[in-house]
């Protein structure tokens, strides 16, 4: 965020790291920006002795402006756009990307400054507002692992499906997200689903069985019954009733015909236990920077 406000003449006075005292930071500039991890937020907002002139901002996406307190100015701005390091990240913000904004009118300043494009989210809606945010780039990367895993089964690598997914994504932007779903989820084609289910590593099931209902739910299709979800083998056996010889006559006692015995029942297939996913670890974020910037 430094790299990209300077390049767009921004004056950037001062980068605090974590060992640094920010207890001056907001003395003689307009703006200090937080660039922490969530949760330590108000513990450095609160560090900062409050100043009429600065407006203070964090970059979080869920949380709102009452972890600011006591700062008099105070506003939040959120990038729309994953900033997976630094020289990226400067690219990317300096893209026309959308930010999330709120608080003081200085918050807008800075996205135009920027080149982005301001968006006001209620206060009351921020953390579903950061939930969606989190689905469209966190889970669209994790879903792309289970790609690649599932990919490397089959002895094929992430890129052969990488234009899937861009051009996937190309059409929700282009037509919407009902008339961009395809494939056998959305056509209700529940046989090629169980095959797919047969191929999969069972501990990727519950995540596949998961996508396969968001898609019949875009499609309106409701959800499947589970014994559906479940690989059916189809069984095909004969069986040929089995008499025994007749018993000869004997005189004065009458033939008696023989039982035909009983075939035997095909056994039932137990239905396959479906594993849960594994629950990834929580990662901690190490924070970055505090940023003490003026505008000019």
């Amino acid at each position: 965020m430094a790299a990209a406000l300077a390049a767009s003449g921004v004056f950037v006075r001062d980068l605090l790291g974590r060992r640094d005292d920010p207890r001056l930071a907001a003395v003689g500039v307009d703006a200090v920006v937080l660039a922490t991890p969530d949760g330590v937020v108000a513990a450095v907002a609160a560090a900062i002795e409050p100043s009429d002139g600065a407006v203070v901002l964090h970059l979080s996406g869920s949380l709102g402006l009452d972890v600011l307190a006591p700062h008099p100015r105070v506003g939040s701005l959120h990038p729309l756009v994953p900033l997976p390091d630094p020289e990226i990240g400067m690219r990317r913000l300096l893209s026309g990307a959308t930010f999330a904004v709120d608080g003081d009118p200085l918050a807008a300043e800075l996205v135009r400054r920027l080149g982005g494009r301001a968006l006001r989210v209620d206060p009351r809606r921020r953390a579903a507002y950061h939930a969606a945010a989190c689905m469209a780039s966190n889970h669209v990367v994790a879903l792309l692992g289970q790609v690649e895993r599932v990919a490397a089964s089959a002895g094929l690598g992430l890129d052969a499906f990488i234009d899937l997914a861009r051009f996937a994504v190309d059409d929700v932007a282009e037509r919407g997200t009902v008339a961009a779903l395809t494939g056998p989820a959305a056509r209700g084609d529940v046989a090629t689903l169980d095959r797919h289910r047969a191929a999969l590593d069972p501990e990727e099931v519950a995540a596949y069985d998961a996508m396969v209902g968001l898609a019949r739910r875009l499609a309106g299709r409701g959800a499947l019954d589970p014994d559906l979800l479940h690989t059916r083998r189809a069984m095909s056996t004969t069986h040929q009733p089995v008499c025994s010889p007749s018993v000869p006559s004997v005189p004065s006692v009458p033939s008696v015909p023989s039982v035909p015995s009983v075939p035997s029942v095909p056994s039932v297939p137990s239905v396959p236990s479906v594993p849960l996913a594994p629950v990834a670890p929580v990662v901690p974020v190490v924070p970055t920077e505090r940023l003490a910037v003026p505008c000019s």
